[in-house]
């Protein structure tokens, strides 16, 4: 499901506009990305929480060659499925 098929969703399920749906969520997607950024982390129960860790620098093996590649250390955003959601989609 693309940004405009959710947004197109909760338009028809509230009644609100396109354009105020579509800045709703461009305001919530916005808000986490640069909380990510500074750091932050985001819990939505029931749903699951957004944060950011950060991976050791490792070698790694270039596949074609076989030759060692060090990997620098650096921070990824991650998602965590809350258990009620996975619970939920267990069941369909």
């Amino acid at each position: 499901m693309t940004k405009a098929e959710i947004v197109e969703n909760i338009s028809s399920r509230t009644g609100l506009t396109k354009k105020e749906v579509a800045e709703a969520v461009e305001c919530f997607l916005s808000t986490i990305s640069e909380g990510l950024v500074r750091g932050e982390h985001y819990e939505i129960r029931g749903f699951g929480t957004f944060k950011v860790k950060e991976r050791k620098a490792r070698m790694a093996r270039n596949p074609r060659t076989g030759e060692p590649v060090p990997v620098p250390d650096r921070k990824v955003p991650v998602f965590k499925v809350s258990r009620e959601l996975k619970e939920l989609v267990a069941q369909s």
